[in-house]
C-alpha cells in the first residue's frame, strides 16, 4: 500500500499563529531591543482650524490629537471658579483590520475608560484656575492602530494642549502659563517571560502581563494600569516594569520638547 505524502502546514497562514516576540539574538520581531521605544514622530500644526493639532506616529500606530478653546465651563463647575479640561477618544472605522463602527450615540466601556485616562493625565499637569472660565477640549482620534493607542494619545495630546495654551496666551485669553510640566505615557509588558517596552499589537495580545504607565517629566506617576492576563507578577517584576516605563517616558518627554521647539 502506497503511503500518502504527509501534509505540510504553513503555520504563517493559521489564524492563531504568532511569531516569537524575540529572535535568537534578543531583538524583537520589528528589530527593536527589549528596552527600545518604537520610532516616534510628532508633527505639529497638522490641521489648520484647531488651536493645537498634532499627528503622532509611534511605529505603526497613528493618532491625531487636537485641542480647542471654548468659552465657559460645565454647569457643575460654574460656581467653583477656574476652568476645565476634558478629553474625548475614539478609533476611526478604518483604524483596524476590521471596520470599527462609529460611536454615534453611545460609547463603549473601553472608549470611556481611555478618554477619562487622557483627561485625568492632562489635568494633573495643568493649573485649572489659570484657565479662567474657559474649557479646553482635547480630542484623540486613532487613524491607525497597532497597540498603545491610549499611551500615544496621552503623549500627543500634551503637545496639542501646549500649542492651544500658547494660542490662548497670544490672544490674551489667559495670563501666565497654566502648564506645570510635561506628561507622557507608555506601555510595558511581560511577553514570553521577558519584559518589553512599548508593545505593538502583536506583542500586546500575547502579553502575560501588561502595564500602561502615565508619568510627569519629573518622574511622578499619574496612573499605573496593570493587569495579569491569566498570569501573576511579583513585586520585583512590577518594580522592573516601572523602571523600564520610566526610562521610556523620559525619552518621550525629550521628543515632546524637541517637537515644541520647532
Amino acid at each position: 500500500m502506497r503511503r500518502l505524502p504527509s501534509a505540510r502546514i504553513d503555520t504563517s497562514r493559521q489564524p492563531f499563529y504568532r511569531r516569537p516576540s524575540l529572535s535568537r539574538n534578543g531583538t524583537r520581531i520589528d528589530g527593536r531591543r527589549p528596552t527600545d521605544l518604537r520610532a516616534v514622530k510628532i508633527t505639529r500644526r497638522y490641521t489648520r482650524n484647531a488651536h493645537g493639532s498634532v499627528l503622532l506616529r509611534a511605529g505603526e500606530t497613528v493618532v491625531l490629537c487636537t485641542a480647542m478653546w471654548e468659552k465657559g465651563v460645565p454647569d457643575w463647575k460654574a460656581e467653583q471658579g477656574g476652568g476645565w479640561l476634558t478629553a474625548e477618544y475614539d478609533m476611526l472605522p478604518g483604524s483596524t483590520g476590521k471596520r470599527r463602527p462609529r460611536s454615534r450615540s453611545k460609547i463603549d466601556g473601553r472608549t470611556q475608560e481611555i478618554q477619562r485616562l487622557i483627561g485625568r493625565s492632562l489635568r494633573a499637569v495643568v493649573d485649572l484656575d489659570t484657565l479662567g472660565e474657559n474649557t479646553v477640549c482635547v480630542d484623540c482620534d486613532v487613524l491607525q492602530a497597532d497597540g498603545g493607542t491610549r499611551t500615544a494619545s496621552v503623549t500627543g495630546a500634551f503637545v496639542a494642549l501646549s500649542d492651544a495654551i500658547s494660542f490662548a496666551r497670544r490672544e490674551g485669553k489667559i495670563e501666565g502659563d497654566p502648564i506645570r510640566q510635561a506628561v507622557a505615557a507608555v506601555s510595558v509588558g511581560r511577553v514570553d517571560d521577558r519584559l518589553l517596552l512599548d508593545l505593538n499589537y502583536e506583542e500586546d495580545v500575547r502579553a502575560e502581563v501588561d502595564l500602561n504607565v502615565v508619568m510627569t517629566a519629573d518622574g511622578r506617576f499619574i496612573e499605573v494600569q496593570g493587569t495579569g492576563e491569566e498570569a501573576t507578577f511579583t513585586q520585583a517584576e512590577l518594580d522592573r516594569m516601572l523602571r523600564l516605563a520610566s526610562g521610556g517616558i523620559r525619552k518621550l518627554v525629550q521628543i515632546q520638547r524637541l517637537a515644541l521647539k520647532k
